[in-house]
């Protein structure tokens, strides 16, 4: 069973990217993923600043998160867009998850891992601008992204009001499912 580390990009409490990836986690757990999902508001970090690590080491929050990292085998990710790319707060989560920690390379977290990608948004490219971003940094940490990825446009009509349920969900679902699939591939291999 794979084990998976779910988060969003955004904290914003009624955040189309939050509905978006607890869809994902459920989905991910009835293909029979792990899903531990985190919200990244309980572990709240600096701005990443070299002068700020040199005096007071890596943060408690980015260690917290580089042990999730490092216990999970892949990532599952939604993320709004702003000015299309990727929101400073999963910026900045990255960037500190891949710090080098007691002689540790900052890419071992990353090591070996699967990804998908999401984003919603109430717009018509739902998103779509930041992916190319998204993956390009988790590419360079050395995450295999999975080609496909989840761009829900016109998030505020997308869910139903009284279950708070996708409407559509069967391309969110076919790729976590894929998710699930290539992780547990991997993993026997």
């Amino acid at each position: 069973m794979p084990k998976i580390l779910a988060l969003s990009g955004s904290i914003r409490r009624d955040s189309w990217n939050r509905k978006l990836i607890q869809a994902a986690v459920e989905a991910a757990r009835a293909a029979g993923g792990d899903v531990t999902l985190i919200d990244l508001a309980d572990y709240p970090l600096p701005l990443m600043n070299e002068d700020l690590e040199a005096r007071d080491g890596l943060p408690d929050n980015a260690q917290r998160l580089k042990a999730l990292f490092k216990e999970h085998d892949a990532l599952l990710i939604a993320s709004p867009e702003y000015n299309s790319s990727i929101p400073p707060l999963l910026k900045n989560t990255l960037d500190w998850v891949s710090r080098e920690w007691q002689g540790e390379s900052g890419l071992v977290p990353y090591q070996n891992k699967v990804a998908a990608m999401l984003a919603a948004s109430p717009g018509s490219f739902g998103g779509m601008r930041m992916l190319p971003h998204l993956r390009q940094v988790l590419n360079t940490l050395g995450v295999l992204v999975l080609p496909g990825q989840f761009s829900l446009a016109h998030a505020d009509k997308a869910f139903d009001e009284e279950s708070g349920a996708l409407k559509s969900p069967a391309r969110l679902h076919a790729l976590v499912l894929e998710l699930v699939n290539i992780t547990a591939a991997l993993n026997r291999a």
